[in-house]
């Protein structure tokens, strides 16, 4: 098949005259993506955004193995079959995500702003449409669709994970083992997502320079404040920043111990990167996964939980031990105080204690206490 300039979206930048094209499906497949990308460029998306969808929308049409002008809405319910079916099956949220790229990019080719129907009509006499729809969709109802399995680890679960981390430390660097520093900077790493709420992501891409004094924190010295750069974006949206106030007294020595004796022994050539593996890169957050599920595994944990779920312990402890909710809710980065609530999971004993407290002002009259 021959397509003229005229003919190929796109194909005035790279070619002239006529151009035979060896795969003219494939390529004009490509086309369509790299236009849909183009269109979400210029809605200012992230970077990051607009590559994954791409990626979904590649590996949908690869598990088709037809171009979007042939796709029919029993694709999408085979392709969902597969995502969740076998050891693996992905969350109800990861599905809803790859289906709403496919509608997305759906959207974008029905558009007769763009033209895209028009050609398909005329270069392969089928023209694409919208296979997603709300009889074969994942529907938003729930705003919290976690594991049930997924929850805050209880401070006894806590302590032993970070003493197991510590012992694991000790026994490698007294044994003069190699691999000491790399487990001193996991588990420090640990620590600091619980110390200050966060997530896998924002925890990897930290710098040293992250870290500031807090005036009415003089106690944490210069890691008073931890600067959240790459805190989760909004549709799309640039990461969103936060300032985390430290909390716990323990803080301080934790992290200054790891900056000042065992961060420098990696002989880092970017100076700032406060995570660095031993060939002078960021931690990955697959090796944060990895990681922390030997250790629970090891220790017999629940094997459901996370790296994330330090993070729900954090919301969790400041909430059992008094701290204002809207103070929390600021802390985490979180837009409703719903959301917070959500990864709170008090534990019978402070429940216990706030409905005696609620009890003993409703029941117990002051007259009553004075004379007992």
């Amino acid at each position: 098949m021959v397509f003229s300039d005229d003919q190929v979206p796109g194909a005035g930048a790279s070619a002239s005259g006529n151009v035979s094209l060896l795969r003219p499906a494939e390529q004009f497949f490509d086309e369509m993506v790299t236009g849909w990308s183009a269109q979400q460029t210029s809605r200012m998306l992230a970077v990051q955004t607009i590559q994954t969808r791409a990626s979904q929308v590649r590996r949908f049409a690869d598990f088709c193995g037809t171009p979007p002008w042939q796709w029919s809405p029993a694709d999408v319910e085979e392709w969902t079959t597969q995502l969740v079916s076998g050891s693996r099956p992905l969350s109800v949220s990861t599905v809803r995500a790859y289906q709403n790229s496919i509608a997305l990019f759906c959207d974008y080719l029905i558009d007769h702003r763009y033209g895209w129907v028009d050609r398909c009509l005329e270069l392969f006499d089928s023209h694409p449409v919208q296979v997603c729809h709300e009889w074969n969709t994942v529907i938003h109802v729930s705003d919290h669709e976690a594991r049930p399995g997924v929850r805050p680890l209880s401070r006894l679960e806590l302590q032993t994970f970070f003493d197991y981390a510590d012992d694991l430390v000790d026994q490698a660097r007294s044994s003069k083992r190699k691999g000491w520093l790399t487990l001193f900077r996991d588990a420090t790493l640990f620590k600091m997502i619980y110390a200050f709420g966060l997530r896998r992501r924002e925890a990897a891409m930290l710098d040293l320079p992250d870290f500031t004094r807090n005036p009415q924190g003089w106690e944490f010295g210069r890691f008073g404040v931890c600067n959240v750069r790459w805190g989760k974006a909004m549709r799309g949206s640039q990461p969103r920043r936060r300032a985390v106030l430290a909390v716990f007294d323990w803080t301080r020595p934790v992290i200054e111990e790891y900056v000042t004796e065992v961060r420098p022994r990696f002989d880092l050539a970017d100076k700032t990167i406060l995570w660095p593996t031993e060939r002078q890169g960021r931690i990955r957050l697959k090796h944060i996964d990895d990681r922390f599920a030997d250790w629970r595994d090891d220790l017999g944990l629940d094997r459901s939980l996370h790296p994330h779920c330090l993070r729900h312990s954090y919301v969790t402890h400041l909430i059992e031990d008094g701290f204002d909710p809207l103070f929390v809710q600021q802390q985490v980065g979180h837009r409703w105080g719903s959301t917070t609530a959500l990864y709170t999971g008090v534990s019978g004993d402070y429940r216990n204690r706030t409905l005696r407290r609620a009890l003993d002002a409703a029941f117990i009259s002051p007259t009553a206490v004075q004379g007992g």
